[in-house]
């Protein structure tokens, strides 16, 4: 099977300044959280406190210059979303599949934005398809991420208890526990203070994780569906179960990610025998490698 047995003719992008316009003002929002993140992190004031944080989306209005402070978070952060979504769109491009361009969701939120992502219009009929439209999401975003965590670390400082400090604390994943052994020997993850490039890494790895969760019709559920078939259904309601205790033990967000997965978690059917190969079995471990690197049982914890 080869991709001209799929490939169509290009078509031509919809509704271009929809996706332009959402992306511009995305950029926009994300750089006025970057500003107040650039302040804070210059003052080794903590990352967000409710009392003084809250104006953020006013304050640029009488200091415009700020929002260049912003940028190195919010250029970062729109980078690994791009990645992300593009590796979707250009897989989807390579097998001929109908597919629309990024939608970017600005939101007057911690991040500056809801994330992003594509239409896929049309359905896919193999499994192969499925699986290499599904992992090159993560992976690509994954090879934006990682060095900019590394950057994000390098720019970091060692401010003892900062991570305690302030109205949320944040998660510390496997892959930012090991970035930091390896570049502040000595320094521990609550006692460094991420630079916002930093910051945007790990809401990198946060939406990374999240998509490879192995439920519905997520990323992870889709390289699932792949490999197990119709068995997804019962596989992606357990997952999506397990997801209970781990919302009552450590983070209350994952009920509500619990409970939205387990009734709207279904996938399309597909019809396809075909073995995915050992080079597709090994990309799938990598996937469940990226995925342990990037989860947190606790990323946000409101004090």
């Amino acid at each position: 099977m080869t991709p001209n047995d799929f490939n169509q003719p290009p078509r031509s992008p919809r509704r271009l300044w929809l996706h332009v316009s959402l992306f511009a003002i995305t950029l926009f929002t994300t750089s006025i959280v970057g500003a107040r993140m650039q302040q804070n992190f210059q003052a080794n004031l903590p990352f967000f406190d409710v009392a003084r944080d809250l104006n953020a989306f006013t304050y640029w209005w009488h200091h415009p210059e700020t929002l260049l402070g912003g940028l190195p978070f919010s250029l970062t952060l729109m980078a690994i979303l791009l990645a992300h979504e593009f590796g979707h769109y250009f897989a989807c491009r390579y097998y001929g599949v109908d597919a629309s361009l990024p939608y970017f969701l600005p939101s007057p939120t911690l991040t500056g934005t809801l994330g992003a992502f594509i239409r896929i219009r049309e359905p896919i009929y193999y499994k192969k398809v499925l699986f290499d439209i599904g992992i090159a999401g993560p992976l690509a975003g994954f090879v934006f991420l990682l060095p900019a965590l590394s950057i994000g670390i390098a720019f970091s400082k060692a401010v003892p208890g900062i991570a305690h400090e302030g109205t949320f604390t944040f998660g510390t994943p496997a892959l930012e526990w090991l970035m930091i052994k390896a570049i502040f020997p000595g320094v521990g993850a609550q006692d460094l203070y991420l630079h916002p490039i930093g910051r945007a890494a790990w809401i990198g790895m946060f939406a990374t994780a999240l998509n490879l969760l192995p439920i519905g019709q997520l990323d992870g559920g889709h390289i699932l569906y792949s490999f197990v078939g119709d068995r997804h259904r019962r596989l992606s309601k357990i997952f999506a179960v397990l997801l209970v205790p781990i919302g009552l033990i450590y983070w209350e967000g994952w009920l509500l990610w619990a409970v939205a997965l387990f009734f709207f978690g279904s996938h399309p059917s597909l019809f396809d025998l075909a073995d995915l190969g050992a080079g597709r079995r090994k990309l799938g471990w990598v996937a469940v490698a990226i995925f342990l690197l990037c989860f947190m049982l606790a990323p946000i914890d409101a004090s």
